[in-house]
């Protein structure tokens, strides 16, 4: 049986080393866009009625905390982009 436990866990620890995720994040379904919206938001530190303007400006002050001159990371910033990117994309269009 402890054979057995290690084995899973040597196949775990080299699959993460490997390729970077755990077994079983494979088997989690692909997150939707309404929880890659649902992040964003909370990223960004903005509520669902928040408007272009507020958008901008939760993610001027983030990038500004996580900017890699600050201490942070470029994956940070691209993390805020994105968030950013999507969540202004999610806003109705205005004439």
């Amino acid at each position: 049986m402890l054979k057995l436990l290690l084995l899973a866990v040597g196949i775990s620890v080299l699959c993460r080393w490997a390729l970077g995720k755990w077994p079983w994040d494979y088997l989690r379904p692909p997150p939707t866009r309404s929880q890659a919206v649902f992040k964003a938001r909370k990223l960004l530190s903005v509520s669902a009625r928040a408007d272009r303007a507020e958008i901008l400006e939760a993610h001027k002050r983030l990038v500004a905390m996580v900017h890699p001159d600050r201490g942070g990371t470029n994956a940070q910033v691209h993390e805020a982009n994105a968030a950013r990117d999507l969540l202004l994309d999610e806003l109705p269009y205005e004439s």
